[in-house]
């Protein structure tokens, strides 16, 4: 199994950018939940939004309201779209994977390598 993760860059604050993140290899993908998290330097990963199988989402309140998370199962793809990009919001981000919505980053069976997001002017 295989998630891989796509889409950052550099943006200005403001900007928008939107994540991809592809499984290959995941039997019945659209029986699993599939989360965001993220990392800035010298912080813990934390959990960004998830979607499960149901297409119930859930949100970190630092993010409600700018960022959407969607997924096409057809492509076996979650997206990130992340819209008033703030500085704070530098970090690499991580997709994740499990057949079932988890509260710890540990218990998530699979990852994606990360990609890198930077806001900045």
């Amino acid at each position: 199994v295989q998630l891989q993760a796509s889409g950052g860059g550099l943006v200005q604050p403001g900007g928008s950018l939107r994540l991809s993140c592809v499984a290959e290899g995941l039997q019945n993908y659209d029986y699993y939940a599939i989360a965001w998290y993220r990392q800035a330097p010298g912080k813990e990963r934390e959990v960004v939004s998830c979607i499960n199988n149901a297409d119930a989402t859930h949100y970190i309140d630092s993010v409600k309201g700018r960022f959407a998370i969607s997924r096409v199962n057809a492509r076996n793809t979650v997206y990130l779209q992340m819209n008033s990009l703030k500085p704070e919001d530098t970090a690499v981000y991580y997709c994740a994977a499990d057949q079932y919505w988890r509260s710890s980053a540990t218990q998530w069976a699979y990852w994606g390598q990360g990609t890198l997001v930077t806001v900045s002017s």
